[in-house]
C-alpha cells in the first residue's frame, strides 16, 4: 500500500506527539509541525529511529502564509496529503475581569483559526482527488462542560464543533471527511500546569468524579484520531466524539 500523509499540528508534545507515533505505527509518513521546534524535531526524529517515516516543518498556525507553504511542499514532493490532524491550541486561564481582547484573540487565534486556515489551504486538491480525512482537536469544554477561568477557550472550542459540522456538510460531496474529538482530562503538561488547568494536586483528585477511575493519556485520545482518519468510519463525517473516561454522563 502507497503511505498515507499525515499532517499533525502541535505534534512536538502531548495528544499531538502521541498522535504522531500512533499513525506512523499505522505505516504512514508523519509530518510533524509545531511551533516547538526542539520537541517537534524530537518526535519525528523518535519516530524514525523507531523504524517509522516521518519529518519536522516548524508551523505557527496563526500564519496563513506558512499555512499555504506547507500545503505547497507537501503536495510538491508527497503528491497528496490523506489526513490532517488539527490538534494545535492553548488553554489559559483568565477571570472574566482579565480576560482582555488581546488574550480572548490569541486563544481564537490559534485554537479555532488556525484549524481553519490549514483546512482552506488543503481542501481544494482533497477534493479535487476525492480524498481525504481532516480530524479537528475540540474539547469537553466546547461540548457540555463549563469552567469558570477558561471562558474564551469554552468558546474556541464550541467554535470547532460548528466548523466540523459546515466543513462536514460542504467537502461530503467530495468524499472529505471532517470530525472532531473532545478530550476531557488528558494526563499533559497542560493539565498538570496550576497556572492554566488542574495542576498536579487537582490531577491527583480528577479520578474521584470521572467514572472509569482515571485520568485519559494521550495515547487514549490518538487511538481515536486514527480510528476516525481510518477508512473503518468512512461513512462517519461531521461528528465530534467525547473521549472523557464517561465524565460527561456521569455528572450530567
Amino acid at each position: 500500500m502507497t503511505k498515507r500523509i499525515v499532517i499533525i499540528t502541535g505534534a512536538g508534545i502531548g495528544i499531538g506527539s502521541a498522535t504522531a507515533k500512533a499513525f506512523a505505527a499505522l505505516g504512514d509518513h508523519v509530518v510533524v509541525t509545531d511551533i516547538l521546534e526542539k520537541e517537534g524535531k524530537a518526535v519525528a526524529e523518535a519516530i524514525v529511529a523507531a523504524g517509522g517515516s516521518a519529518e519536522f516543518l516548524a508551523y505557527d498556525v496563526r500564519s496563513r502564509e506558512r499555512a499555504d507553504e506547507i500545503v505547497a511542499d507537501v503536495e510538491a514532493r508527497h503528491g497528496k496529503i490523506d489526513v490532517i490532524v488539527a490538534n494545535a491550541g492553548i488553554a489559559h486561564k483568565a477571570p472574566l475581569a482579565e480576560l482582555t481582547d488581546e488574550k480572548w484573540d490569541l486563544t481564537f487565534d490559534i485554537d479555532l483559526k488556525g484549524i481553519f486556515r490549514l483546512v482552506r489551504a488543503a481542501a481544494p486538491k482533497m477534493r479535487a482527488r476525492k480524498s481525504g480525512s481532516i480530524v479537528a482537536l475540540s474539547s469537553i469544554m466546547g461540548v457540555a462542560y463549563g469552567w469558570d477561568e477558561h471562558v474564551h477557550y469554552s468558546a474556541a472550542k464550541s467554535g470547532v464543533v460548528g466548523l466540523v459540522r459546515g466543513l462536514a456538510v460542504e467537502l461530503a460531496k467530495d468524499n472529505v471527511r471532517v470530525n472532531g474529538i473532545a478530550p476531557g482530562y488528558i494526563r499533559t503538561a497542560q493539565l498538570l500546569s496550576e497556572e492554566n488547568s488542574l495542576g498536579a494536586a487537582g490531577a491527583e483528585k480528577a479520578p474521584e468524579f470521572i467514572p472509569m477511575g482515571r485520568l485519559g493519556m494521550p495515547e487514549d485520545i490518538a487511538d481515536v484520531i486514527a480510528f476516525l482518519a481510518s477508512d473503518a468510519a468512512r461513512y462517519m463525517t461531521g461528528q465530534v466524539l467525547v473521549v472523557d473516561g464517561g465524565l460527561l454522563v456521569g455528572r450530567y
